[in-house]
């Protein structure tokens, strides 16, 4: 797979590095130019899948989360958000709108649904007792048309 470029960042679970984790992304998808509605939902799936991994991964102990974030041919963003935290039981029931797993009652159970609104592809690859890797892909406007044009957008 070709990657024009490449981040990669992890932090603590802790819910104050939600924010963080959906500015950094968003700063660096922002050399593609997208629009304000792309940047938009890319940084509202980030939110999700980060704070998926915070209150259901790793519930209540510490854990790293790390996001990859990759910018690939054809304005495509890639964005690889992984936990090393209790894993997911059964991932078809967990990506069904409104279940969740919590038990406080303060979860609506709809993070994987707006994921998969947001972004063109997602899968969910979760081993109970090792973790959870969601990946997801969207591909951006045309305002990037050709590889020069990326370049330049680079400089």
């Amino acid at each position: 797979m070709e990657i024009h470029n490449e981040m990669k960042l992890s932090f603590i679970s802790k819910s104050a590095n939600e924010g963080f984790a959906r500015v950094a992304v968003a700063a660096f998808v922002s050399q593609l130019d997208p629009t304000i509605d792309e940047l938009s939902e890319i940084k509202t799936a980030v939110s999700e899948a980060v704070t998926n991994s915070v209150v259901h991964g790793y519930r209540d102990r510490l854990g790293t989360i790390t996001i990859t974030a990759r910018i690939l041919p054809g304005g495509r963003v890639s964005i690889v958000v992984v936990d090393k935290g209790c894993g997911i039981e059964n991932t078809e029931q967990a990506m069904e709108p409104l279940f969740t797993t919590s038990t406080a009652g303060d979860r609506a159970g709809m993070g994987f649904t707006i994921m998969q609104s947001f972004m063109d592809k997602m899968t969910v690859r979760s081993t109970p007792g090792k973790g959870t890797k969601v990946s997801m892909e969207k591909r951006l406007s045309a305002r990037v048309r050709s590889l020069k044009d990326f370049e330049a957008v680079l400089k």
